[in-house]
Formats: structure tokens, C-alpha cells, sequence
């Protein structure tokens, strides 16, 4: 089983939240990402080359953008934000990544 640690950046996002959102997506990074966060599948995809994060996670509207340490088993959240099209948005405000 993989321990899940959150960033500052990504906890910052995560308050931009409403409480019910907040709730939905860290139980959705529970049940995805506890076992197994580097095998894709339909919700699970790795990210393309020097990107922030070497996978993404679709919750629904939301996305989590995550990288694994096999040695550890650790799942580092990144940032957690939305995605419209190939745009995503953090905070309101739309990124690179």
C-alpha cells in the first residue's frame, strides 16, 4: 500500500474547494491511488515528458497531477485543479504544466 503526501501547493489547492469537493476528491485519491498508482487506466495516465508531474488522475471535472516513488511507495500530490479542454486551472487561474 502507497502512503499519499500532499504538497503545500497542492493543499493550498485543495482549499480553493468547496468542504463537499474537498471530500470527493481526497476520497477519490484514496481508492485510486492507495494501490497500484502506476497502472493506467481509463481514470490513470501518465503525463507526456518534463511536465510537472509525471501522472494525472481524472476525478470526474477534477484532475490530480502526481508523482510515485516505487523505492518508498510514496504518491507525492502535486497540484489538484480542474481541466478544460488541454487547459488546466488551479485556483481559478489557468497553468502550464
Amino acid at each position: 500500500m502507497y502512503e499519499i503526501e500532499y504538497t503545500s501547493r497542492a493543499v493550498e489547492d485543495l482549499r480553493c474547494f468547496k468542504r463537499h469537493e474537498q471530500q470527493e476528491i481526497v476520497d477519490g485519491i484514496n481508492v485510486q491511488l492507495r494501490y497500484e498508482p502506476t497502472v493506467e487506466t481509463r481514470n490513470r495516465k501518465p503525463m507526456r515528458p518534463y511536465s510537472l508531474a509525471a501522472w494525472e488522475l481524472r476525478l470526474g471535472e477534477f484532475r490530480v497531477l502526481y508523482n510515485v516513488d516505487e523505492e518508498v511507495l510514496i504518491v507525492e500530490i502535486q497540484r489538484i485543479g480542474k481541466k478544460r479542454g488541454n487547459a488546466f486551472f488551479f485556483r481559478g487561474k489557468q497553468e502550464d504544466v
